[in-house]
C-alpha cells in the first residue's frame, strides 16, 4: 500500500494508521490540465489532474467491460452485469498485484478512486430514478392476491429460518461472533427482490409479455414496496432514542406522503398543458432532475438514504408520454447505459477477493448466501404450484424472482462504505450476486419457452372448420390508417345473420416510459394515459362497424402496450385464449395515393415473422395498395392457386367471400406440361364442381413453363383486380416458380404475394397473403 501511495493526486500524503491517511492539497484542486509541457512548471500536469485521469479511467473501465462481454460472456449468454463486475474484478486485482501495481498505480492513482465512484453514482441514483418512472403507480392498487401472497412469503420466509440459523448455528457453533454483522447484510441483501433487477432478468429473457412473466413483474412491485417500506421504517427505528425515533418516524411519513400528494398534480397540470404528441419542455425536464437531487439531500437530512427521494419522486411521475417518456428517453442514456456500468465496475473494483487469508468468512458468507436463496426458491416454488402453475413455471418463477442485478451491487457497496461489512464478505457477496445472476439466465432459458404452447395440438384453420360453424378471427392494427383496411377485410368474408362472425381486434402500441406491459379488454375498462384513452378512436370506430352490422359481426377490442419485440407474445395468446381461426396482420410499409412509400416500420415486420412462427391458427398479412370499399362496390377478387395447404386456406376464404353478389372472383390455377404436384387438389376440384357454375366465379387454367412465364403472366393481371387471395408457401421446387425466390425482397409475403406487392407495378389491388396453421410435426 505504501508503494501505492506514492502515486497520488495530492501534494502531501501521510498513513496514520490502518485506516486513516493525513491528505494535504492546494485549493482549488487540479481539476483540468495545462498539458505534457505547460504542466511541468505549475504541477498540472494530465495524469496529475482529476478531469483527464477521470476520463482515462472511464476509458479502461468501458473498454474492458466491452471487451469480457463481447469476447466471452455474451457468447455464453450471460448478462451484462456478469462483464461490469468482472471488469472492476480485473481492474482491482492489477492494481493490488506487484507485476502490475506499479502501472496501476499511475492509471488509478490515490484519491482518483473517490471521484470516480462519486461521478458514477450519479448513474446509480438515475437508475433508481428510472426505475420509479417506468413503474405504474397505480399498479400497486391493482396487483393480485397472488403476487402479494407470493411477495410476502418469499420475504418472510427466509428471515424466519435464515437467521436462527444465522444465530444459533453460523456465529454460536462455528464461533463467528466477529462476523455477524457481515452474514447478517449477506441474508438481508440476498433476500431482497428488485422491480428493477427483475425487469431487466425478463428483459434479456424476452418474457415480460408473457403470463409469467406477467406475474413475475407483479410479485416483484409488491417485494420491492415490501422491502423498501421495511428497510426505511428499521433505519427510522435505529435512531438513538424514543424522541429520534419518533421525530425520524413522523418525518419519514411526512416524506412518503407529501411528495406525491404535492408534486403529481403539478406534473399532471403539466401533462394537461403540454399539446398532444409532443413532449414536455426542456426546462420541466431540467426542474424534475433538480428535484431530485434536492429530495435526495432532504432524504439525508431525515436520517434515510439518498436514494429514497429520487424513488419516491419517480413514483409520483405519470408513467408514459407525454412526461415519463421523455424523462426515460433523455435520462437512460446517461444513467443506465454510461454512468450505471462505471458504477458497478468502481463497486467491483474495491472489493477484496485475497480468500485464502480468511476463508472462514468466505465459507460463512457463501453458506449464508445459499441458505436465503435455497429457502427463498422453496418459497415461491411450493405455493406457486399450489396456484396450479405447471412445476417448470413455478419452478422458472422461483429463480427469476432470486435474480441478483445491479440494485444489489449498490446496497452492498454501500454498506461496505459504512464498514458494516468487511473486504472478503463484500468480495464474497459481488461473486455470488453474480454467478445467481448466471444461473437464473441459464436455468430459466432451458425451463421455460413460451411459445410451446402455441403448438397445433388443435387444428385452428380455415379448411377445418365445419360449414355451420362460427368463424373467429383476431385482426391486429398499430395506427388510426389500419382501421378502414381491417373492416374492408371482415366485410370480405362477408358475416351475415346466417353466418355470423366474431372479431377480437387488438390495438398494438409500443411500451415507451413505462416498466409494465399491459393488456386490457376495452369492453370492461380503458386503458388511461395522462389526459386521454390511448385506443379511444380505434374503440369508437369498431363500435359504429358493429352497430352497423348488428346481429352478423360481434367485435371485442383490446389495448396492448408493450415492447415491440415482445408484441408477438399478446398476439399469439389471445388467439390461443379466443380459439380463433386466424390472425390477420397489417403489411409493414404502407403507400401514399400516388404509389410511393409512406410508411415502413421495421419493427412491425419484425413482429409478423414471428407470429408467422409460432401462431396457434392460420395467419394472414394485408397489404393495402388503395381504399376500395367491399361493402359498397363491386370487388374483383382473385385467387393465384398452385397447389399446397396455403392456397387451399386461400380457396376457403374466397369460398365464403362469394357469398356476397357483389364479389366477382377468378381462380387462376397456374399448371406445368409436365409436372405434378405433391399435394392433392380435392378441395380445388369440389371447389370447381360447387360454385364454376356461379354467375360471380370463374376458374382459369393457365399453363407456365418457369418463373419468369409465371410473373409475365402476374404483370398482366395486376390491375384487373381489387383484389388478391394467395399462399405464402409452395413446394421449393416448382417450376412455375424457377427464379422467383432469389428476387424476393419480403419472404413473409412468400413468392407470389412479394411479386404483386411490388412498388415497380403501380397497382391500387389489395393483397392478403394467408399461411395455414403451422403444425407441431411441421415445426
Amino acid at each position: 500500500m505504501e508503494d501505492f501511495i506514492k502515486e497520488n493526486l495530492f501534494d502531501n500524503v501521510t498513513k496514520i494508521d490502518e485506516h486513516n491517511y493525513l491528505v494535504c492539497y492546494k485549493a482549488p484542486p487540479r481539476i483540468v490540465s495545462d498539458g505534457i509541457w505547460g504542466g511541468q512548471k505549475n504541477g498540472r500536469k494530465p495524469m496529475k489532474s482529476f478531469l483527464p485521469l477521470f476520463e482515462l479511467q472511464v476509458l479502461i473501465i468501458f473498454v474492458v467491460t466491452q471487451i469480457c462481454h463481447h469476447l466471452l460472456f455474451k457468447r455464453l449468454r450471460l448478462p451484462f452485469l456478469v462483464s461490469q463486475i468482472m471488469a472492476g474484478i480485473i481492474i482491482g486485482i492489477s492494481i493490488q498485484e506487484e507485476a502490475t501495481r506499479e502501472v496501476m498505480a499511475k492509471l488509478f492513482p490515490f484519491g482518483s478512486h473517490d471521484v470516480i465512484s462519486t461521478i458514477s453514482s450519479i448513474g446509480f441514483v438515475l437508475f433508481i430514478f428510472i426505475n420509479g418512472v417506468e413503474m405504474d403507480f397505480s399498479m400497486i392498487t391493482r396487483t393480485g392476491k397472488k403476487a402479494w401472497t407470493l411477495a410476502m412469503i418469499g420475504l418472510a420466509l427466509p428471515t424466519l429460518i435464515a437467521y436462527p440459523l444465522l444465530r444459533y448455528v453460523l456465529v454460536a457453533k462455528l464461533d463467528l461472533n466477529s462476523m455477524s454483522t457481515d452474514l447478517m447484510v449477506a441474508g438481508g441483501v440476498h433476500n431482497l427482490v428488485s422491480f428493477a433487477v427483475i425487469y431487466n432478468t425478463l428483459n434479456g429473457l424476452q418474457m415480460q409479455n408473457s403470463e409469467l412473466g406477467r406475474l413475475a413483474l407483479s410479485t416483484a412491485l409488491a417485494s420491492d414496496i415490501l422491502s423498501t417500506t421495511m428497510a426505511c421504517t428499521i433505519k427510522a427505528a435505529l435512531a438513538v432514542g424514543l424522541k429520534a425515533k419518533i421525530l425520524n418516524s413522523i418525518y419519514l411519513l411526512a416524506f412518503v406522503i407529501l411528495i406525491p400528494l404535492l408534486f403529481r398534480p403539478i406534473m399532471f397540470w403539466v401533462i394537461k398543458n403540454t399539446p398532444e404528441g409532443r413532449p414536455v419542455s426542456n426546462g420541466v425536464v431540467y426542474l424534475i432532475i433538480l428535484m431530485v437531487f434536492g429530495l435526495g439531500w432532504i432524504s439525508i437530512k431525515i436520517n434515510q438514504d439518498f436514494l429514497l427521494g429520487a424513488f419516491i419522486l419517480g413514483l409520483a411521475v405519470p408513467e408514459g408520454p407525454p412526461l415519463g417518456s421523455t424523462l426515460v428517453k433523455k435520462l437512460r442514456f446517461f444513467g443506465n447505459w454510461f454512468f450505471l456500468p462505471i458504477f458497478v465496475a468502481t463497486c467491483a473494483m474495491k472489493a477484496d477477493f485475497s480468500f485464502n487469508r480468511e476463508p472462514n468468512v468466505v465459507i460463512a458468507t457463501s453458506l449464508m448466501s445459499l441458505i436465503i436463496h435455497v429457502v427463498k426458491t422453496l418459497a415461491i416454488f411450493l405455493p406457486a404450484l399450489c396456484c396450479k402453475l405447471p412445476f417448470s413455471d413455478a419452478l422458472s418463477l422461483a429463480l427469476i424472482l432470486n435474480s441478483k442485478g445491479e440494485m444489489e451491487v449498490g446496497v452492498t457497496s454501500s454498506q461496505f462504505d459504512k464498514q458494516m461489512i468487511g473486504g472478503q464478505a463484500y468480495g464474497t457477496m459481488l461473486i455470488s450476486i453474480m454467478v445467481t445472476a448466471s444461473i437464473v439466465q441459464w436455468s430459466v432459458k432451458s425451463l421455460y419457452d413460451p411459445s410451446r404452447k402455441y403448438a397445433g395440438y388443435q387444428k385452428r384453420n380455415l379448411m377445418s372448420m365445419k360449414p355451420d360453424s362460427e368463424l373467429r378471427i383476431l385482426t391486429c392494427l398499430h395506427k388510426k390508417s389500419h382501421i378502414v383496411p381491417i373492416t374492408n377485410i371482415i366485410d370480405l368474408f362477408f358475416p351475415t345473420l346466417e353466418n355470423p362472425m366474431t372479431v377480437d381486434v387488438l390495438h398494438l402500441i409500443e411500451l415507451v416510459g413505462r416498466s409494465l406491459p399491459v393488456f386490457v379488454s376495452n369492453r370492461h375498462q380503458r386503458v388511461k394515459s395522462s389526459h386521454k384513452a390511448y385506443s379511444d378512436d380505434v374503440i369508437i370506430a369498431f363500435d359504429v362497424y358493429e352497430h352497423d352490422n348488428s346481429g352478423a359481426v360481434v367485435v371485442n377490442t383490446y389495448t396492448s402496450i408493450s415492447l415491440p419485440t415482445l408484441m408477438h407474445e399478446d398476439v399469439c395468446n389471445l388467439a390461443l385464449d379466443k380459439v380463433a381461426s386466424m390472425v390477420i396482420l397489417p403489411f409493414h410499409q404502407r403507400w401514399s395515393i400516388d404509389g410511393t412509400i409512406e410508411c415502413d416500420d421495421k419493427n412491425v415486420r419484425a413482429l409478423n415473422n414471428k407470429v408467422l412462427d409460432i401462431a396457434p391458427c392460420t395467419v394472414g398479412i394485408l397489404v393495402t395498395r388503395g381504399q376500395h370499399s367491399i361493402k359498397e362496390s363491386h370487388t374483383r377478387l382473385a385467387v393465384i392457386y398452385l397447389g399446397g395447404r396455403d392456397d387451399l386456406e386461400a380457396l376457403c376464404i374466397a369460398r365464403r367471400a362469394i357469398k356476397n353478389p357483389r364479389v366477382q372472383l377468378v381462380v387462376y390455377r397456374l399448371v406445368h406440361k409436365h409436372y405434378l404436384p405433391r399435394y392433392t387438389d380435392d378441395l380445388l376440384e369440389e371447389f370447381i364442381g360447387s360454385f364454376n357454375a356461379i354467375g360471380n366465379v370463374c376458374c382459369k387454367e393457365v399453363v407456365v413453363e418457369e418463373g419468369s412465364k409465371t410473373a409475365s403472366f402476374m404483370r398482366d393481371i395486376v390491375n384487373e383486380h381489387d383484389f388478391f387471395i394467395v399462399g405464402r408457401r409452395h413446394e421449393l421446387d416448382l417450376p412455375q416458380l424457377e427464379g422467383l425466390t432469389s428476387w424476393s425482397e419480403f419472404l413473409e409475403l412468400g413468392v407470389i404475394g412479394d411479386f404483386l406487392a411490388s412498388p415497380d407495378f403501380r397497382s391500387r389491388a389489395s393483397i392478403l397473403v394467408v399461411q395455414q396453421q403451422v403444425s407441431k410435426t411441421q415445426k
